[in-house]
């Protein structure tokens, strides 16, 4: 498998993630704003530990995964960005298509790193799968999400329930965006 690459843009650096990730990681997923679409309930600390192994454990097995992000000057912890297969149990089957998925410290909302940094990690799978869709699913109501997505060559595939909340799967061709 490759190695995580380190990428970055005018204004991040996409890091893998290391054990010392873990406070900035579990501040941001504890955050009822960054989790209000995202399940509601904050995350503990095992689940966010968790969250980090399978970050890991997806490099490890499939050659991709999630990337730290963080502001390139000053080293501030932005986010967390990057591709997964999950094996999601929702209709139809994304099996063996990269999801995309991101959330960022609300406290840097508004400034345009999701999208730069959705970009960045855009690019880099365009070039390891040059034919590849990938996905990302979004709840309706995450318009700033929704938002990044179109921004990034995403367009709405289908509206289908996903653990019983409404779910929007939005697709990208290749190399669009």
């Amino acid at each position: 498998m490759p190695t995580q690459p380190t990428l970055t843009t005018n204004r991040l650096t996409l890091t893998p993630h290391t054990p010392n990730d873990f406070l900035d990681s579990y501040a941001m997923w504890s955050d009822s704003e960054v989790i209000r679409y995202i399940g509601g309930k904050p995350f503990t600390r095992e689940e966010v530990w968790a969250r980090l192994l399978r970050y890991a454990g997806h490099w490890a097995m499939l050659g991709y995964g999630y990337w730290v992000v963080r502001e390139k000057q000053s080293g501030r912890f932005v986010g967390e960005v990057g591709l997964a297969d999950y094996h999601r149990e929702i209709e139809p089957s994304l099996l063996g298509t990269p999801e995309i998925g991101w959330a960022l410290n609300p406290a840097l909302h508004g400034r345009g790193y999701a999208t730069e940094a959705v970009r960045a990690a855009l690019g880099w799978a365009d070039a390891q799968w040059p034919d590849k869709e990938t996905v990302c699913l979004i709840a309706p109501e995450n318009l700033p999400s929704l938002s990044v997505a179109r921004k990034c060559g995403y367009r709405e595939r289908l509206r289908t329930p996903y653990k019983g909340s409404p779910t929007i799967v939005l697709r990208r061709a290749p190399n669009t965006g």
